[in-house]
Protein backbone atom coordinates (compact mmCIF):
# COMPACT_ATOMS: atom_id res chain seq x y z
CA UNK A 1 0.00 0.00 0.00
CA UNK A 2 1.24 3.46 -0.81
CA UNK A 3 -0.17 6.95 -1.11
CA UNK A 4 -1.50 7.94 -4.54
CA UNK A 5 -0.26 11.42 -5.37
CA UNK A 6 -2.39 14.25 -6.67
CA UNK A 7 -0.14 14.12 -9.75
CA UNK A 8 -1.21 10.54 -10.48
CA UNK A 9 -4.89 11.35 -10.12
CA UNK A 10 -4.47 14.42 -12.34
CA UNK A 11 -2.83 12.39 -15.11
CA UNK A 12 -5.39 9.58 -14.86
CA UNK A 13 -8.31 12.00 -15.18
CA UNK A 14 -7.37 15.59 -16.02
CA UNK A 15 -10.04 17.97 -14.70
CA UNK A 16 -12.22 19.70 -17.27
CA UNK A 17 -10.60 23.02 -16.45
CA UNK A 18 -7.32 21.92 -18.14
CA UNK A 19 -8.57 19.85 -21.06
CA UNK A 20 -7.49 21.31 -24.37
CA UNK A 21 -5.76 24.17 -22.56
CA UNK A 22 -2.25 25.63 -22.52
CA UNK A 23 -0.77 25.09 -19.08
CA UNK A 24 2.00 26.69 -17.05
CA UNK A 25 3.60 24.32 -14.53
CA UNK A 26 5.12 25.49 -11.23
CA UNK A 27 7.45 22.70 -10.23
CA UNK A 28 10.60 21.84 -8.27
CA UNK A 29 13.31 19.20 -8.53
CA UNK A 30 11.59 16.93 -6.00
CA UNK A 31 8.35 16.85 -8.01
CA UNK A 32 8.46 13.28 -9.28
CA UNK A 33 6.05 10.38 -9.61
CA UNK A 34 6.52 7.09 -7.70
CA UNK A 35 8.81 5.86 -10.51
CA UNK A 36 11.02 8.95 -10.10
CA UNK A 37 9.92 10.52 -13.38
CA UNK A 38 9.68 14.31 -13.16
CA UNK A 39 6.29 15.98 -13.27
CA UNK A 40 7.73 18.09 -16.10
CA UNK A 41 8.28 15.03 -18.27
CA UNK A 42 4.96 13.45 -17.26
CA UNK A 43 2.89 16.50 -18.21
CA UNK A 44 4.96 17.20 -21.31
CA UNK A 45 4.24 13.71 -22.63
CA UNK A 46 0.58 13.60 -21.58
CA UNK A 47 -2.32 14.15 -23.93
CA UNK A 48 -5.42 16.24 -23.48
CA UNK A 49 -3.62 19.52 -22.80
CA UNK A 50 -0.45 21.36 -23.83
CA UNK A 51 2.37 22.10 -21.41
CA UNK A 52 3.48 25.54 -22.60
CA UNK A 53 5.67 27.07 -19.86
CA UNK A 54 7.55 26.16 -16.71
CA UNK A 55 8.05 28.17 -13.51
CA UNK A 56 10.86 27.42 -11.06
CA UNK A 57 11.00 28.30 -7.31
CA UNK A 58 14.05 28.76 -5.07
CA UNK A 59 16.84 26.32 -6.03
CA UNK A 60 15.63 26.33 -9.64
CA UNK A 61 13.57 23.93 -11.72
CA UNK A 62 16.20 21.17 -11.52
CA UNK A 63 17.44 21.95 -8.00
CA UNK A 64 20.97 23.10 -8.83
CA UNK A 65 20.96 26.46 -7.00
CA UNK A 66 21.95 26.86 -3.37
CA UNK A 67 19.73 28.56 -0.77
CA UNK A 68 19.27 32.25 -1.45
CA UNK A 69 21.01 32.08 -4.84
CA UNK A 70 19.12 33.99 -7.53
CA UNK A 71 18.02 31.92 -10.49
CA UNK A 72 17.76 33.28 -14.03
CA UNK A 73 15.01 32.66 -16.54
CA UNK A 74 16.18 30.09 -19.09
CA UNK A 75 15.14 27.32 -21.48
CA UNK A 76 14.66 23.80 -20.16
CA UNK A 77 17.19 21.52 -21.86
CA UNK A 78 14.87 18.49 -21.63
CA UNK A 79 11.62 19.88 -23.02
CA UNK A 80 12.77 23.06 -24.76
CA UNK A 81 10.13 25.03 -22.84
CA UNK A 82 10.75 28.45 -21.30
CA UNK A 83 11.52 28.31 -17.57
CA UNK A 84 10.48 31.50 -15.80
CA UNK A 85 12.36 32.00 -12.57
CA UNK A 86 10.29 32.95 -9.53
CA UNK A 87 13.43 33.37 -7.46
CA UNK A 88 15.32 35.99 -9.42
CA UNK A 89 14.21 39.37 -10.71
CA UNK A 90 10.67 38.67 -9.52
CA UNK A 91 9.01 36.25 -7.13
CA UNK A 92 5.57 36.77 -8.63
CA UNK A 93 4.69 35.82 -12.22
CA UNK A 94 4.36 38.86 -14.44
CA UNK A 95 1.59 39.33 -17.02
CA UNK A 96 4.20 38.71 -19.73
CA UNK A 97 5.04 35.33 -18.20
CA UNK A 98 1.37 34.37 -18.12
CA UNK A 99 0.58 35.52 -21.65
CA UNK A 100 -0.89 32.74 -23.75
CA UNK A 101 -1.62 30.45 -20.79
CA UNK A 102 -5.08 29.18 -19.89
CA UNK A 103 -4.34 27.69 -16.45
CA UNK A 104 -1.53 27.14 -13.95
CA UNK A 105 -0.65 23.81 -12.31
CA UNK A 106 1.38 23.71 -9.07
CA UNK A 107 3.22 20.53 -8.03
CA UNK A 108 5.86 21.10 -5.36
CA UNK A 109 6.93 19.09 -2.33
CA UNK A 110 7.12 21.54 0.55
CA UNK A 111 9.09 21.19 3.77
CA UNK A 112 6.26 21.36 6.28
CA UNK A 113 7.50 24.56 7.93
CA UNK A 114 6.48 28.21 7.69
CA UNK A 115 9.82 29.49 6.43
CA UNK A 116 9.90 27.15 3.42
CA UNK A 117 9.76 29.49 0.43
CA UNK A 118 7.82 27.13 -1.86
CA UNK A 119 4.69 28.10 0.08
CA UNK A 120 5.04 31.74 -0.90
CA UNK A 121 6.00 30.97 -4.49
CA UNK A 122 2.65 29.19 -4.61
CA UNK A 123 0.93 32.12 -2.89
CA UNK A 124 2.35 34.64 -5.39
CA UNK A 125 1.37 32.37 -8.28
CA UNK A 126 -2.17 32.25 -6.89
CA UNK A 127 -2.22 36.03 -6.51
CA UNK A 128 -1.03 36.55 -10.08
CA UNK A 129 -3.56 34.02 -11.34
CA UNK A 130 -6.39 35.80 -9.53
CA UNK A 131 -5.35 39.10 -11.14
CA UNK A 132 -5.13 37.50 -14.59
CA UNK A 133 -8.33 35.48 -14.28
CA UNK A 134 -6.51 32.15 -14.64
CA UNK A 135 -7.51 29.01 -12.73
CA UNK A 136 -4.94 27.27 -10.50
CA UNK A 137 -4.73 23.51 -9.99
CA UNK A 138 -2.59 22.28 -7.05
CA UNK A 139 -1.50 18.64 -7.13
CA UNK A 140 -1.31 17.57 -3.52
CA UNK A 141 1.66 15.86 -1.88
CA UNK A 142 2.28 14.54 1.67
CA UNK A 143 3.02 16.79 4.61
CA UNK A 144 6.51 15.37 5.25
CA UNK A 145 6.35 15.76 9.06
CA UNK A 146 2.77 14.56 9.36
CA UNK A 147 -0.41 16.56 9.62
CA UNK A 148 -1.12 16.56 13.34
CA UNK A 149 1.49 18.67 15.13
CA UNK A 150 1.28 22.44 15.46
CA UNK A 151 4.41 24.00 16.98
CA UNK A 152 6.07 27.37 17.39
CA UNK A 153 4.80 30.95 17.37
CA UNK A 154 2.28 32.23 14.86
CA UNK A 155 3.86 34.88 12.62
CA UNK A 156 3.29 38.52 13.52
CA UNK A 157 2.15 40.17 10.25
CA UNK A 158 4.55 43.05 10.93
CA UNK A 159 7.35 40.57 10.17
CA UNK A 160 5.92 39.21 6.92
CA UNK A 161 8.56 38.26 4.35
CA UNK A 162 9.34 35.56 1.79
CA UNK A 163 10.18 33.22 4.69
CA UNK A 164 6.81 33.88 6.30
CA UNK A 165 4.05 35.70 4.45
CA UNK A 166 0.95 34.82 6.45
CA UNK A 167 0.16 34.32 10.18
CA UNK A 168 0.77 30.60 10.55
CA UNK A 169 2.98 28.77 13.09
CA UNK A 170 6.42 27.36 12.30
CA UNK A 171 5.02 23.85 12.09
CA UNK A 172 1.47 23.93 10.78
CA UNK A 173 0.66 20.27 10.00
CA UNK A 174 -0.92 20.68 6.56
CA UNK A 175 -0.29 19.40 3.05
CA UNK A 176 0.58 21.94 0.37
CA UNK A 177 -2.89 21.54 -1.11
CA UNK A 178 -4.47 22.30 2.25
CA UNK A 179 -2.17 25.32 2.63
CA UNK A 180 -3.33 26.55 -0.79
CA UNK A 181 -6.95 26.33 0.41
CA UNK A 182 -6.06 28.19 3.62
CA UNK A 183 -4.22 30.96 1.77
CA UNK A 184 -6.99 31.29 -0.77
CA UNK A 185 -9.91 31.52 1.65
CA UNK A 186 -8.63 32.62 5.06
CA UNK A 187 -6.05 35.08 3.73
CA UNK A 188 -8.08 36.42 0.85
CA UNK A 189 -6.21 35.48 -2.33
CA UNK A 190 -9.47 34.47 -3.95
CA UNK A 191 -8.23 32.71 -7.09
CA UNK A 192 -10.15 30.00 -8.97
CA UNK A 193 -8.53 27.11 -7.09
CA UNK A 194 -8.80 23.36 -7.59
CA UNK A 195 -6.83 20.97 -5.36
CA UNK A 196 -6.35 17.40 -6.60
CA UNK A 197 -6.10 15.42 -3.35
CA UNK A 198 -4.11 12.27 -2.69
CA UNK A 199 -5.60 8.87 -2.03
CA UNK A 200 -4.52 6.97 1.07
CA UNK A 201 -2.80 9.77 2.99
CA UNK A 202 -3.73 10.20 6.65
CA UNK A 203 -2.79 13.00 9.01
CA UNK A 204 -0.60 10.87 11.28
CA UNK A 205 1.65 9.79 8.39
CA UNK A 206 5.27 10.86 8.19
CA UNK A 207 6.83 10.82 4.75
CA UNK A 208 8.55 7.47 5.24
CA UNK A 209 5.15 5.88 5.93
CA UNK A 210 3.69 6.86 2.54
CA UNK A 211 5.43 4.20 0.45
CA UNK A 212 6.83 6.97 -1.75
CA UNK A 213 10.55 7.58 -2.44
CA UNK A 214 12.01 10.49 -0.46
CA UNK A 215 13.54 13.09 -2.77
CA UNK A 216 15.30 16.03 -1.07
CA UNK A 217 12.93 19.01 -1.34
CA UNK A 218 15.97 21.30 -1.43
CA UNK A 219 19.77 20.83 -1.51
CA UNK A 220 20.38 21.17 2.23
CA UNK A 221 17.54 18.92 3.34
CA UNK A 222 18.90 15.64 1.98
CA UNK A 223 17.15 13.30 4.44
CA UNK A 224 13.99 13.03 6.47
CA UNK A 225 16.21 13.20 9.58
CA UNK A 226 17.35 16.69 8.58
CA UNK A 227 13.78 17.69 7.79
CA UNK A 228 12.61 16.43 11.20
CA UNK A 229 15.04 18.83 12.89
CA UNK A 230 14.47 21.69 10.47
CA UNK A 231 11.54 23.39 12.29
CA UNK A 232 14.01 24.14 15.08
CA UNK A 233 17.51 24.09 13.65
CA UNK A 234 16.62 26.48 10.82
CA UNK A 235 16.51 29.20 13.50
CA UNK A 236 20.29 28.76 13.80
CA UNK A 237 20.46 30.59 10.45
CA UNK A 238 19.67 33.73 12.46
CA UNK A 239 22.77 33.29 14.64
CA UNK A 240 26.55 33.19 14.16
CA UNK A 241 26.53 29.42 14.68
CA UNK A 242 26.86 27.14 11.67
CA UNK A 243 23.69 25.18 10.94
CA UNK A 244 25.81 22.55 9.21
CA UNK A 245 25.50 23.81 5.65
CA UNK A 246 28.52 22.61 3.72
CA UNK A 247 28.71 19.35 5.70
CA UNK A 248 27.23 15.89 5.23
CA UNK A 249 24.71 16.65 7.99
CA UNK A 250 23.09 20.04 7.31
CA UNK A 251 20.68 21.08 10.08
CA UNK A 252 21.95 18.16 12.17
CA UNK A 253 25.47 19.47 12.89
CA UNK A 254 25.50 22.78 14.80
CA UNK A 255 28.63 24.56 15.94
CA UNK A 256 31.27 27.25 15.51
CA UNK A 257 35.07 27.70 15.62
CA UNK A 258 34.81 29.40 19.03
CA UNK A 259 33.13 26.46 20.77
CA UNK A 260 36.08 25.00 22.64
CA UNK A 261 34.49 22.12 24.56
CA UNK A 262 31.79 20.30 22.57
CA UNK A 263 31.85 17.39 25.03
CA UNK A 264 30.77 19.69 27.85
CA UNK A 265 28.09 21.29 25.68
CA UNK A 266 26.65 17.90 24.68
CA UNK A 267 26.70 16.75 28.31
CA UNK A 268 24.83 19.86 29.46
CA UNK A 269 22.22 19.51 26.74
CA UNK A 270 21.67 15.82 27.45
CA UNK A 271 21.32 16.71 31.12
CA UNK A 272 18.21 18.76 30.31
CA UNK A 273 16.30 15.57 29.49
CA UNK A 274 14.55 17.06 26.46
CA UNK A 275 12.06 14.56 25.01
CA UNK A 276 12.96 12.50 21.96
CA UNK A 277 16.46 13.86 21.34
CA UNK A 278 20.12 13.28 22.26
CA UNK A 279 23.28 15.24 21.55
CA UNK A 280 26.79 14.06 20.79
CA UNK A 281 29.95 16.17 20.43
CA UNK A 282 30.96 16.72 16.83
CA UNK A 283 33.85 18.27 14.90
CA UNK A 284 33.35 19.50 11.33
CA UNK A 285 34.67 21.90 8.68
CA UNK A 286 32.01 23.38 6.38
CA UNK A 287 32.98 23.53 2.72
CA UNK A 288 30.71 26.56 2.15
CA UNK A 289 28.38 28.95 3.99
CA UNK A 290 29.18 30.08 7.55
CA UNK A 291 32.71 29.36 8.81
CA UNK A 292 33.66 27.76 5.47
CA UNK A 293 37.03 26.05 5.66
CA UNK A 294 37.31 26.50 9.43
CA UNK A 295 37.40 23.79 12.06
CA UNK A 296 34.12 23.93 13.99
CA UNK A 297 33.07 22.17 17.16
CA UNK A 298 29.57 21.66 18.44
CA UNK A 299 26.87 19.02 18.65
CA UNK A 300 25.21 16.50 16.40
CA UNK A 301 21.48 16.58 17.19
CA UNK A 302 19.99 13.07 17.00
CA UNK A 303 16.24 12.45 17.18
CA UNK A 304 15.42 9.32 19.18
CA UNK A 305 11.62 9.58 19.20
CA UNK A 306 10.10 11.88 16.60
CA UNK A 307 6.58 11.53 18.01
CA UNK A 308 7.49 13.37 21.23
CA UNK A 309 10.37 15.48 19.91
CA UNK A 310 9.75 19.25 19.93
CA UNK A 311 12.32 20.79 17.57
CA UNK A 312 11.41 24.44 18.17
CA UNK A 313 11.55 24.10 21.96
CA UNK A 314 14.80 22.13 21.67
CA UNK A 315 16.56 24.86 19.71
CA UNK A 316 15.62 27.48 22.30
CA UNK A 317 17.38 25.43 24.98
CA UNK A 318 20.38 24.84 22.71
CA UNK A 319 20.80 28.54 22.00
CA UNK A 320 20.50 29.31 25.70
CA UNK A 321 23.18 26.74 26.60
CA UNK A 322 25.58 28.08 23.96
CA UNK A 323 25.04 31.63 25.21
CA UNK A 324 25.68 30.62 28.82
CA UNK A 325 28.89 28.81 27.87
CA UNK A 326 30.19 31.36 25.33
CA UNK A 327 28.65 34.76 26.18
CA UNK A 328 31.46 36.71 24.50
CA UNK A 329 31.14 34.85 21.21
CA UNK A 330 27.49 34.07 20.51
CA UNK A 331 25.57 36.65 18.48
CA UNK A 332 22.53 37.24 16.33
CA UNK A 333 23.14 37.93 12.65
CA UNK A 334 22.62 41.60 11.89
CA UNK A 335 19.77 42.86 9.65
CA UNK A 336 20.54 42.54 5.94
CA UNK A 337 19.78 46.22 5.35
CA UNK A 338 19.75 49.34 7.56
CA UNK A 339 16.55 49.51 9.57
CA UNK A 340 15.57 46.00 8.56
CA UNK A 341 14.54 43.10 10.76
CA UNK A 342 17.01 40.71 12.34
CA UNK A 343 17.09 37.43 10.38
CA UNK A 344 16.14 35.55 13.56
CA UNK A 345 13.01 37.69 13.83
CA UNK A 346 11.99 36.91 10.24
CA UNK A 347 12.50 33.19 10.83
CA UNK A 348 10.78 33.17 14.23
CA UNK A 349 7.97 35.36 12.93
CA UNK A 350 8.52 38.23 15.35
CA UNK A 351 10.99 39.61 17.89
CA UNK A 352 9.72 37.79 20.98
CA UNK A 353 12.09 34.81 20.66
CA UNK A 354 15.16 37.03 20.39
CA UNK A 355 14.08 39.36 23.19
CA UNK A 356 13.06 36.50 25.47
CA UNK A 357 16.43 34.77 25.07
CA UNK A 358 18.30 38.07 25.42
CA UNK A 359 16.54 38.62 28.74
CA UNK A 360 17.36 35.03 29.84
CA UNK A 361 13.74 34.45 30.78
CA UNK A 362 12.39 30.90 31.31
CA UNK A 363 11.86 29.00 28.09
CA UNK A 364 8.66 27.23 29.24
CA UNK A 365 7.14 30.70 29.71
CA UNK A 366 7.87 31.55 26.06
CA UNK A 367 6.53 28.23 24.77
CA UNK A 368 3.36 28.64 26.84
CA UNK A 369 2.81 32.12 25.41
CA UNK A 370 2.29 30.55 21.97
CA UNK A 371 -0.65 28.34 23.00
CA UNK A 372 -3.51 30.75 22.35
CA UNK A 373 -2.20 31.63 18.89
CA UNK A 374 -1.76 27.96 18.04
CA UNK A 375 -5.34 27.21 19.09
CA UNK A 376 -6.70 30.07 17.00
CA UNK A 377 -4.73 28.75 14.04
CA UNK A 378 -6.02 25.20 14.62
CA UNK A 379 -9.55 26.57 14.49
CA UNK A 380 -8.79 28.64 11.38
CA UNK A 381 -7.21 25.80 9.42
CA UNK A 382 -10.05 23.33 10.06
CA UNK A 383 -12.08 24.40 7.01
CA UNK A 384 -9.04 23.89 4.74
CA UNK A 385 -8.26 20.31 5.77
CA UNK A 386 -8.83 17.52 3.26
CA UNK A 387 -7.78 14.38 5.14
CA UNK A 388 -8.81 12.48 8.25
CA UNK A 389 -6.51 11.64 11.13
Amino acid sequence: MRVILGLERFLAEPPAIVRGRRLGLVVSASSVDPDLISTVERLHAAGGFTLAALFGPEHGLRGEAQAGEKVATATDHVTGLPVYSLYGETKKPTPEMLAGLDALVVDMQDGGVRFYTYLYTMAYVMQAAAEAGLPVVVLDRPAPLGGLTIEGPVLDPAYASFVGLYPIPIRYGMTIGEVARLFNEAFGIGCDLTVIPMDGWQRAMWYDQTGLPFIPPSPNLPTLSALTLYPGTCLIEGTNLSEGRGTTKPFEYLGAPWISDPEHLARDLNGLGLPGVRFRPVYFSPTFSKHAGQSCRGVHVVVTDREVFQPVTMILYLIRQVRLAYPDHFGWREPWEPGGHYPIDLLAGGDTVRKHLDANRPIPELVESWRDGQQRFADLRRAALLYAG
